[in-house]
């Protein structure tokens, strides 16, 4: 399987362009912090994948989004190369969007920036330490059991469906 989800930031405004066929498309960068720290600087590291869009999706990303914006994406890994003007074989790997998310109303990125840091969103939702947090991580909702004051369940009965 083939298929790649991110969140991240786009490090540049988006420029939408046409091919010769006429193909709307945009090629981008965004960041993307990864969930841990790194063990000698103790400070948290980003990769910066490039992104390629085609027809509506490359529309809605130029219209919708700008640098800084907060952007999920989801599509594949596509793997290339070629051969620079020296002769010097250069390999690629592009993520191929297919689908976009919208992760913040617009306008939010600058506030939440100077109130909470920026990427501390990305780390809460995927167990990292954020600012004012205590050292203990609370337990997400989903994870309690809604049947716990019930009692034990009675599966005596053949009705089962399994």
């Amino acid at each position: 399987m083939n298929q790649i989800n991110l969140i991240g930031n786009l490090t540049a405004d988006v420029e939408l362009k046409h091919s010769q066929g006429g193909t709307a498309y945009v090629n981008f960068n965004i960041g993307v912090q990864r969930p841990y720290k790194d063990k000698q600087t103790g400070e948290y590291q980003s990769d910066f994948p490039r992104c390629k869009a085609f027809n509506k999706t490359a529309e809605v990303i130029a219209e919708h989004f700008s640098k800084g914006s907060k952007i999920g994406l989801t599509g594949t890994l596509q793997t290339g190369q070629y051969d620079d003007k020296d002769g010097k074989t250069t390999f690629t790997t592009d993520v191929m969007v297919n689908q976009v998310t919208f992760v913040e109303r617009k306008g939010q990125s600058n506030d939440q920036s100077q109130q909470r840091g920026q990427n501390d969103s990305y780390r809460q939702a995927y167990g990292g330490q954020t600012k004012g947090q205590n050292a203990q991580q609370q337990k997400p909702s989903y994870a309690e059991n809604p049947f716990k004051e019930d009692g034990p369940v009675d599966i005596s009965d053949d009705d089962l469906p399994f």
